[in-house]
């Protein structure tokens, strides 16, 4: 089955496609997204992804690498002047230099076969929740500040008011963003794996909380306490007021 639409809750869902040559795991990996709402396209080939996505649009594409009239690689470097949909390499290809080639390329994340399909939802939810992110910071200030930090989202940096940056890691700064943004809320460590978990390995309760813990570090060196604050049974919260900037 080839170019085939599954939609498992309506057109208002997220438009996802998978291209992949080989029909058994084209059609595991369709059904499981679709099962959990998204509406899914299919290709098995460059040629028939190139039509599915001029004429749908898919905000997220998992690619094979080998595929029967082209390179995997390639075409999402191609696809990077036509589509600003994410990308997730599907692939055998398990070697370092594939999965950095890939990641440096266009990808998202780089997953090996055989496929592991709950993790896979995982990095789709993730992947999908920060490009919602990074569109709407594109419509407003980027810039939150809170207590004696400022935070700014879209150039993913951190740092005192007028005084010195603080350098992060990509898991610290997702994990504060979140924190941030829902500014009071509390967010499940659930929630914060699937934020912390683009391009890691194991992400698991245990990693947001070593995340926090090097957080709460880094910005009691900054001389504030209290900015992370623990909610028992659930996860965490911003301990401090936080106000986007005009």
């Amino acid at each position: 089955m080839t170019n085939a639409v599954r939609d498992g809750a309506g057109a208002n869902r997220e438009r996802l496609m998978v291209v992949e040559d080989d029909p058994v795991t084209r059609a595991m990996i369709s059904g499981y997204l679709a099962d959990q709402g998204f509406r899914v396209e299919e290709a098995e080939s460059v040629a028939e992804a190139r039509r599915v996505v001029r004429r749908v649009k898919p905000e997220l594409i998992f690619m094979d690498v080998v595929l029967p009239d082209g390179d995997g690689f390639e075409f999402a470097k191609e696809l990077q002047t036509i589509s600003d949909a994410g990308i997730i390499f599907v692939t055998r290809r398990d070697t370092d230099i594939d999965r950095i080639v890939g990641l440096e390329l266009a990808g998202d994340h780089y997953v090996t076969k055989p496929v592991n399909l709950r993790e896979l939802l995982a990095r789709t939810r993730s992947l999908l929740r920060r490009r919602k992110i990074e569109r709407e910071t594109a419509r407003r200030s980027t810039t939150i500040t809170f207590g004696p930090f400022m935070i700014d989202l879209l150039r993913r940096e951190l740092a005192i008011i007028n005084g010195a940056p603080i350098r992060l890691t990509r898991g610290e700064f997702d994990l504060l963003a979140a924190l941030v943004d829902s500014n009071g809320r509390p967010l499940s460590r659930d929630y914060l794996i699937e934020v912390v978990s683009n391009r890691q390995g194991e992400v698991d309760a245990r990693t947001v909380d070593a995340l926090v813990a090097r957080l709460r570090r880094k910005l009691m060196d900054a001389g504030e306490t209290g900015v992370i604050a623990t909610v028992s049974g659930i996860g965490y919260k911003l301990g401090i007021y936080a106000e986007r900037n005009a």
